[in-house]
């Protein structure tokens, strides 16, 4: 195994188990290091740190393991195994009315890189570094045992996450194993279509399965819109709530349409249920304006969902002027009573980023506004304590007075 040296003092990372290395830390290598392969840490004094992933950027090292292990099929047993006990004890494999969530979380299941999200018969494997991508086939192998009787199909879908793609030999999605293409899973009762041929991520987002069901919860009699609605997840949620009216949003046709095509599988024929192809601040701008046929909707119940404003600490200040944006302008148009579930996946926005974009939109709009709840992931997207960057879902339940 090939062996990387860090500069002096810059050990201390790793003693606090934090799983990345970062390029600025590294002195040398033995011998030129390929993107993906697996290689030993030692600090300045020769001393063995971890091992992990190599990759040519700036977190240059994800680690795989704190103790000097074999990475074998072994090892990825014992890793998936760990995942799933995490799911078993959180009560996720026991549900009859919940064949979806994630098996796999990256860090929080000290498998930096990757992601693995169950559907079903189905798991759906997403690598996110060259290592993990190079490791796939024994990753599978690895899976097929520990979920022996629970899935039949394994679809390996990195084409859009792999940095370094051109030098895997590897450029298109496809099954590892099985090829089953029934793509209808259920949450907490509902049904729901995954697009793990080509939609985002996985095919659905399953981070937000515990924010819908509370949603359900608040729903009743309310008229709710869905921002950014992409499988439309909030949309039937808030119908089985008692919704008197749900409007869906989202800029891309694709998305409306399964989202329309997931509450038909739900709600057949539904009158109370419209879904509309539109950039999300423009829809917000139009229904605002007073001269627009469409202005005083009155929506009393609004869910803001965005995509990741920023993917690096670079775009931070751009993104919480975004989201100062998007929920100012909303605040705005909310009578009085109304709720407002709005949420950051960026990682780089911390809680205290995302509290204060939101009191600095409450204010631009004028309005007084009460925190209900605090939002985030569920349990099957455990942190990794030594690795606080994992907690990226953020929301909150606001009440508009």
């Amino acid at each position: 195994m090939k062996r990387i040296y860090l500069k002096h003092g810059k050990e201390e990372s790793l003693l606090r188990r934090h799983p990345w290395v970062f390029s600025g830390a590294l002195q040398h290598a033995d011998t030129p290091i390929d993107d993906g392969q697996t290689v030993q840490v030692f600090d300045s004094n020769g001393r063995y740190m971890a091992t992990g992933h190599y990759q040519p950027s700036s977190i240059a090292v994800r680690i795989l393991t704190f103790d000097n292990e074999t990475i074998d099929r072994t090892f990825w047993q014992r890793r998936l195994q760990a995942a799933y006990l995490l799911r078993q004890t959180a009560g996720l494999l026991s549900r009859p009315d919940t064949n979806a969530y994630r098996l796999v979380h990256g860090e929080g299941d000290l498998l930096p890189g990757l992601v693995i999200d169950v559907y079903g018969h189905t798991a759906v494997m997403q690598a996110h570094s060259t290592g993990m991508h190079l490791a796939r086939h024994e990753i599978a192998a690895a899976l097929q045992q520990v979920m022996a009787g629970k899935i039949d199909n394994i679809y390996y879908k990195s084409e859009t996450t792999l940095p370094y793609m051109a030098q895997t030999g590897q450029t298109e999605n496809g099954f590892l194993v099985g090829g089953d293409t029934d793509d209808v899973a259920q949450e907490n009762g509902l049904r729901f279509h995954v697009d793990w041929l080509r939609g985002q991520k996985t095919g659905f987002f399953v981070d937000q399965r515990d924010n819908r069901a509370l949603l359900e919860q608040y729903a009743r009699g309310r008229r709710v819109l869905n921002m950014f609605c992409y499988t439309g997840g909030f949309s039937f949620y808030a119908m089985r709530g008692g919704a008197e009216t749900v409007h869906s949003v989202d800029s891309s046709a694709k998305a409306i349409e399964l989202t329309r095509n997931n509450v038909e599988l739900n709600f057949p024929d539904d009158p109370r249920h419209q879904a509309y192809c539109e950039d999300a601040f423009r829809f917000l701008e139009r229904v605002g304006r007073p001269d627009s046929p469409d202005h005083g909707k009155g929506y009393d119940l609004i869910i803001l969902d965005p995509p990741a404003f920023a993917k690096h600490r670079g775009a931070l200040h751009n993104a919480l002027k975004g989201y100062i944006r998007l929920n100012a302008e909303a605040l705005s148009q909310m009578k009085p009573g109304s709720l407002l579930f709005t949420f950051s996946c960026s990682q780089v926005v911390t809680k205290d980023h995302f509290r204060a974009a939101l009191f600095t939109a409450a204010a631009q709009a004028g309005r007084d506004v009460s925190v209900l709840q605090q939002l985030h992931q569920p349990a099957d997207h455990p942190i990794n304590i030594y690795h606080p960057e994992g907690e990226y879902l953020k929301g909150l339940l606001l009440y508009v007075r």
